[in-house]
Order: structure tokens, then sequence, then C-alpha cells
């Protein structure tokens, strides 16, 4: 495991080079978030208690999502890109050389570009919507806790769910055209659009059952007290169930895509 602690280390250190990239992100999500967020004030002010959300809870949510937006990968910037083109020009061979398995090897350069993103993108964001919003904000630390716990978890299931996705590259060659679709569909069914609460009748069951739940409407309502208590393991619960059965999926296509070079010559 000290071997993937150290590719994790290094796509940490890797992103915090990137500064002036850094903070165009933190100015564009601060932006959007303004845009978002009043757009939201006048939507709840129509709809009052819309999904359950009070107004301060809503705009919270915004400032959450617009903070994990970059750490999540929904919108792209994160290893399936790389990943695609070298499976595109065979240099996966390389990697399948390696001492080490491909999929965790992966999972921990992209967990260490979630860390720095959550922490540079992230805080700064949701300091400037704290600043003119009145936010609801828990002030119980085991609160905050339990939020990154289900935000790790999140950073998993997103992870295994780009892995399946970049892995269609050995079948398709140039994966952009499902990358494009799996990133709309990550977009719409994560409440990165309108939380998932507001979605009604058996529209919202299908989309609080999907495995994009896990990504950012769970963690942000562990943060907003949605779920507490015996409720948050049952969070936890749901995201762990989703993670290993995308892990496990990603690990099938892995073995099939792995015989695949071989009988290519690859």
């Amino acid at each position: 495991m000290r071997l993937y602690a150290v590719v994790w280390a290094g796509s940490f250190r890797r992103y915090a080079t990137y500064r002036t990239a850094t903070l165009a992100g933190v100015f564009t999500n601060t932006v959007f978030g303004f845009i978002i967020a009043y757009t939201y004030v006048a939507l709840w002010h129509l709809r009052p208690h819309l999904g359950g959300y009070g107004l301060s809870q809503a705009v919270t949510f915004v400032w959450v999502s617009q903070g994990m937006l970059a750490a999540t990968g929904i919108m792209g910037g994160g290893f399936e890109n790389e990943l695609t083109e070298r499976i595109r020009t065979g240099d996966i061979a390389v990697d399948l050389y390696r001492p080490a398995d491909l999929q965790l090897w992966w999972m921990a350069q992209d967990l260490g570009r979630a860390a720095f993103q959550l922490l540079a993108r992230g805080a700064l964001p949701l300091l400037a919507g704290w600043s003119f919003f009145d936010l609801t904000l828990p002030h119980d630390p085991l609160v905050w806790a339990a939020f990154l716990a289900a935000a790790v978890l999140g950073l998993v299931v997103s992870f295994a769910i780009r892995y399946v996705v970049a892995l269609a590259a050995f079948w398709l060659l140039d994966g952009t055209g499902v990358a494009q679709i799996a990133g709309l569909a990550a977009t719409f069914w994560s409440g990165m659009l309108l939380p998932l609460n507001v979605f009604p009748g058996l529209l919202g069951q299908i989309a609080r059952a999907l495995p994009w739940s896990s990504i950012l409407q769970l963690p942000a309502d562990v943060l907003l007290g949605t779920y507490s208590g015996w409720d948050v393991a049952g969070v936890y619960a749901f995201q762990a169930a989703w993670a290993a059965m995308l892990l496990g999926a990603g690990r099938l296509l892995q073995s099939a895509a792995t015989r695949r070079v071989v009988v290519q010559g690859g």
C-alpha cells in the first residue's frame, strides 16, 4: 500500500503546482456559485421549502456543490482523459507491465487530485458564499467529519464510474462520445443542476437510488443535517455498496481488456 500512498502524494503535489489554473478555477466556481445561488433565491421565494429545503439550506447546497465540483470530476478534469489517450496510443501496455495494480494506481492518482481540489477549490468558494449569504453550516465538528467521510466515499464512487467509462476505449478506441454521455448523466443525476430532493415522484426515487447521488447529493445532505445518527450509517452503506459494485465492474472490464491487449500483441 505504500506504493499507492506515494502515487497519491505525487498526484496531490502535481496539481498543487498549477497555481494559476487553481485560482482561475476558484474564480469560476465562485462566479457560477453567485449566479446559481441567486437563481435558487428566486425559485425558493416562489416555492418555499421546495424539496424539503428552506432557502438557507438550498443556497448552502449551491455552495457545497460548487466546492465539490472540481474534486468529484463530474465535469471532467480527472484521470479519464489521460487513461483514454494511453489506451488509444497503446501506451497502456507499459502500465500493465508495472508491478502495480492498474485500477489501484489510477484510483490513488485520482484521489490525490481530488484531495487537492477539495481543499483548494472547495474552501474558498464556500467562504465566499458564507460571506454574502446566510448559510446553514454546522457548528459541530462531528458533522463536518461525517460530511468528509461521505465526500470521500462519493469520490470513490465517482472514480469507479469514470474508470469504467475510460476502459470502454479498449473496444471503441475513441471514448469521447461515451465520456460526454457519462458527464451529462453525472451532471443531471448527482444533483449538480438541482437537488435530487426536488425531483417528483418516481423520478425522484430513481434519482436517489442511482450511484450518482452518492457523489454530491448525499454528502451535501449529511452536511445540511438531513441525515443524522444511524441514518448517516445508512448513507455510508449505500455509498460503499455502489463503490464495491462499480469497482468490481471495473475489475472485470480491466481483466477482459487485459486479455484483449495480449491477444492483439499489445
